[in-house]
């Protein structure tokens, strides 16, 4: 079989924003398709890019000219990616590559990555799919790169047919058994580079673990392009198979459950803490959840589980702007599971999301009030894109703006009218992050503090922003 790589394309060397924070992660969904093509015999490389560059890569590539190039794609990735088929497409020594596209970007967008290079869009879970592609090279055995309909047989695939039409095969069904999969193929990268990063920023390093695919929630600003709206998870037990397995090959400090919604099932975690006690195993870990999905049992069973963090969304502090997400959760349930985690030792992580459409300057008002009421360990704040495929692009699709050419522009770059300026948002979000490290500030009874002090400075100058965009 000719050569196979898989690779992403992200480069933090290139992210000032994630260098300063400093927490990567591998990239899972690569290696779980690298676990699943060693098991069916298929031999292929990882090029992990993250803490490489566009250059070495590059090479690599010319190197290799690898028969088929599968490419893991997102917002973050996406003008990279971008520039890579441009590459590939006019050298020479690649001109006989299949290039292979996946990840959650290209569901929605599946021609205009065909238009620019790419000749085979993974629509959904790839697993299967991958295999049925490299099974379906390896049969022809052809000297040249295969067209679009040699392919035509294999469920959840895109691609333009001889008269350039997208033509789109069946979905394909989602895994039901998630234990069928093997672990992540963590051996074909370096993963010692992303527990030293951790370890140098932070003096703890961390692994990612998955435990389910798809989220059962309708929320309107979220993506479901991969996983789709579902709830499949793998048994207690395979899960703790892979910490263990983890603990024997490399030396870490934290687990992050990358999972959407950790805590869905209460059955589900009353089982892993039994697997966990049974077998001895010791971890801290963070993850995600809703407050609805928690209480102060399930805290319970968190904490035993060895949970440190558990960040609980909200996205706004207005019960008006959680109704219009779709969130279906209720603002004050929020803030008493928020005291409640911290009540129980577990620190309290949460998500905030300003600029949403009909959002007015009392919602985001209430929204600081909740911060402060609810009082996190840890909030993050972000201002709100539409991503294409989800409710919320489909709301402002008609006046998204900049009019910039799709290769040139991620839906993070894109806009849409507002209650106010988008200028306004920058100071929006600076009054809510100092109006709440300032009122945390003044509880420790030490009001005149120099920390204080210019924290009400810039709370003021916020405030003078959002009143003069306003």
């Amino acid at each position: 079989m000719a050569n196979i790589v898989l690779s992403h394309a992200y480069f933090l060397k290139d992210d000032p924003k994630e260098q300063q924070i400093m927490r990567p992660y591998p990239p899972l969904g690569i290696l779980y398709l690298s676990a699943w093509l060693d098991q069916h015999g298929f031999e292929h490389a990882v090029f992990d890019t993250t803490f490489s560059d566009r250059d070495r890569f590059y090479a690599f590539l010319l190197e290799n000219k690898p028969a088929v190039l599968a490419l893991y794609t997102n917002l973050m990735s996406k003008l990279n990616i971008v520039a890579l088929l441009q590459f590939v497409r006019t050298h020479p020594d690649l001109q006989h590559t299949l290039v292979v596209l996946g990840g959650p970007d290209v569901t929605h967008n599946a021609a205009d990555y065909l238009k620019v290079g790419g000749d085979l869009i993974v629509i959904g879970e790839g697993e299967q799919t991958m295999l049925e592609i490299v099974q379906t090279v390896s049969e022809f055995n052809a000297p040249q790169k295969l067209p679009g309909s040699a392919f035509g047989h294999i469920d959840g695939l895109a691609f333009f047919t001889e008269e350039n039409v997208l033509f789109k095969t069946p979905s394909r069904e989602k895994l039901r058994e998630l234990d069928d999969l093997p672990m992540p193929n963590r051996q074909k990268i370096d993963l010692d580079l992303y527990l030293n990063a951790w370890k140098k920023a932070h003096g703890q390093s961390a692994v990612s673990v998955s435990t389910q695919r798809g989220c059962p929630y309708t929320c309107r600003w979220c993506s479901t392009a991969v996983y789709g709206q579902s709830y499949r998870r793998r048994s207690p037990a395979a899960v703790a198979d892979e910490i263990e397995w983890l603990q024997q090959h490399y030396t870490f400090d934290l687990i992050w459950f990358v999972d959407d919604v950790f805590t869905v099932s209460h059955k589900w975690l009353q089982q892993f803490r039994e697997v966990l006690a049974t077998r001895n195993i010791q971890i801290q870990f963070e993850c995600i959840t809703r407050a609805d999905r928690l209480n102060e049992d399930v805290l319970q069973i968190l904490k035993d589980c060895g949970c440190f963090r558990v960040w609980i969304g909200a996205e706004s502090g207005s019960q008006r702007i959680l109704d219009a997400m779709d969130r279906r959760v209720d603002v004050q349930q929020v803030r008493e599971m928020i005291r409640a985690a911290r009540k129980m030792g577990i620190q309290a992580g949460t998500f905030i999301m300003l600029g949403y459409p009909g959002e007015t300057e009392a919602d985001i008002r209430e929204t600081v009030t909740h911060l402060k009421t609810a009082n996190p360990d840890l909030f993050t704040i972000t201002v709100a894109y539409p991503i294409k495929g989800t409710g919320l692009y489909d709301t402002v699709e008609h006046s998204l703006h900049p009019a910039l050419p799709w290769a040139e522009h991620t839906d993070r770059d894109l806009d849409f009218p507002r209650t106010y300026p988008r200028r306004y948002y920058h100071y929006a979000v600076r009054w809510t992050v100092n109006s709440v490290l300032l009122h945390k500030g003044l509880r420790e009874k030490q009001p005149l503090r120099l920390k204080n002090v210019k924290l009400l400075v810039k709370v003021l100058g916020a405030r003078w922003g959002m009143r003069w965009w306003g």
